[in-house]
């Protein structure tokens, strides 16, 4: 073979080794390549279905969760629902009450007109039969029946005329000393203000119409909370505060001063001040009674009784603050004593103490000597200094030289001219006995003698007396007043039955 001929053959046959080479190169990595594809597939699959289970359980978790919800939601609106239901049954069962209340009221007065109808038919009948059996008309009977009683009895009449005479006289001579004392007492006018009034001096006179309020809500509240009455028109720049209580007026001065330096005058803030005005007033007790036995000289009478001095300072007697009154006591008690020769402490003691129980005689029933026996002996008080205390009224025979120095005492402090007035004493006890009388009816919370005992203001518990209920009580409290109590003009008495409507946001 020649040598072109070989070359040819070599290139050929290198070419198809090559092709082979390539061949089997690509193969292998296609292998590869598919082996790798495939595995990938197989990652995702388990991927996917791991992903698919995870969502298949937050589905189960996200459902449940939906049912509980809406289990709550249905048990919740179930429970309004009955609340609703409820309450539907109540005002049903409340107007099918009042339904048959009014009625029954309307019954009862057509009732009463036919019977009042009946009874002036009646009385008609009756008077036309006897002026037709005695042949006179009633104008004609009765003009001559006086015609014939006057001809019989005219020296009767005469004297009894002169007798009536004389009576009415005397009875003009009294009520005329009693219109005249009382006019005097009327113009002793710092005794009369400091027993029942106390004057407030506002910062500014524009506070006025902010204590009154709209349409007079918070003065309504403020005398409804205290008992006290408050007069605004009588001065520039001042409120009255009107009560025979001294208590109740001096809650309200300083409710009133923590209303004004709060500045928020509204029912619900005045209810709040009254509160806290009421806890001041107790401190503020405390160390009045704390200074009048240091003025005395007694340093070692119990918290509680201490207290109990102070609260005196508040209650009069005969028109004579019963503190101050004490105090003088105790002074001249401790004189009397040392002249005699006798234990001073314990007389200046038990003068001290001797009206202690005047302090909850308004509260609590018995004698003030009774009640200021227990409260001694309740708080440890020395035996000597009660006998020196419980005989000032003879109540206890005179058992110490001390008992004997403390009546003395009493006697010379009560009676100094001017000390005490019997009027003021009864003006006072007549409004108390107003309010007992109130007090004593079932469903009463709270009353209060306003206006010197013109008006009795009665709030009622709403829950126990209702609106027809409220109005026969008034009747029956009127009534009460009627028949147990002597006084003069009239005595109005507003029951007041009020609702308050309290729901919490939570």
């Amino acid at each position: 073979m020649n040598q072109p001929l070989l070359m040819a053959l070599a290139l050929i046959l290198g070419g198809a080794i090559g092709y082979l080479v390539r061949q089997r190169v690509a193969a292998g990595k296609r292998n590869s390549l598919e082996a790798k594809l495939k595995e990938e597939a197989r990652k995702a699959e388990t991927n996917a279905q791991e992903i698919i289970l995870e969502a298949k359980s937050k589905a189960v978790s996200l459902l449940e969760e939906a049912r509980k919800e809406d289990k709550e939601r249905k048990t919740t609106l179930n429970r309004t629902e009955e609340r609703l239901l409820e309450k539907e049954e109540a005002l049903a069962e409340r107007e099918k009450e009042s339904q048959a209340g009014q009625k029954k009221l309307v019954d009862e007065t057509s009732k009463l007109e036919e019977e009042k109808e009946g009874i002036k038919n009646t009385r008609e009948r009756i008077q036309a039969e006897l002026s037709k059996v005695a042949g006179f008309s009633p104008e004609e009977a009765k003009e001559k029946l006086i015609h014939e009683i006057e001809e019989h009895h005219r020296e009767d009449l005469a004297e009894m005329l002169h007798r009536l005479t004389q009576e009415r006289q005397e009875e003009i001579e009294k009520k005329g000393v009693d219109i005249i004392t009382t006019a005097i007492q009327r113009l002793a006018r710092s005794h009369v203000s400091d027993l029942t009034t106390s004057t407030f001096t506002l910062p500014s006179e524009d506070l006025k119409g902010k204590i009154i309020g709209r349409e007079g809500r918070n003065i309504r509240a403020i005398e409804r909370l205290t008992g006290v009455e408050l007069i605004v028109d009588e001065g520039p720049d001042t409120i009255i505060l009107s009560s025979f209580d001294p208590l109740r007026r001096e809650v309200a001065k300083i409710a009133l001063q923590k209303l004004i330096k709060d500045g928020r005058i509204q029912p619900a803030k005045i209810e709040e001040k009254v509160e806290e005005a009421k806890g001041e007033l107790e401190k503020r007790m405390y160390e009045i009674g704390e200074e009048a036995a240091y003025e005395v000289g007694v340093f070692d009478f119990p918290k509680e009784v201490v207290h109990l001095l102070g609260r005196l300072n508040f209650r009069t007697s005969f028109g004579q603050n019963v503190l101050t009154h004490s105090i003088e006591m105790a002074h001249i008690a401790g004189m009397i004593a040392a002249e005699l020769g006798a234990n001073v402490d314990v007389a200046k003691k038990g003068a001290l103490v001797h009206d202690i129980g005047k302090a909850i005689d308004h509260e609590v029933e018995g004698t003030h000597v009774e009640l200021g026996r227990k409260i001694l002996k309740k708080y440890g008080v020395a035996d000597d200094v009660v006998t020196a205390m419980e005989s000032h009224h003879e109540d206890y025979p005179h058992s110490s030289t001390e008992a004997f120095i403390v009546t003395a005492a009493d006697s010379l402090s009560a009676a100094r001219p001017g000390a005490r007035r019997g009027t003021t004493e009864n003006y006072i006890k007549r409004l108390d006995d107003l309010e007992k009388i109130a007090n004593d009816f079932p469903g009463v919370s709270q009353s209060y003698a306003i206006s010197a005992g013109r008006e009795l203001r009665v709030f009622v518990i709403p829950e126990k007396v209702d609106d027809f209920g409220a109005l026969q009580l008034a009747r029956d409290i009127a009534g009460k007043i009627r028949s147990e109590m002597n006084y003069p003009g009239e005595i109005k008495v507003n029951v007041i039955r009020e609702t308050r409507a309290v729901e919490y946001a939570k």
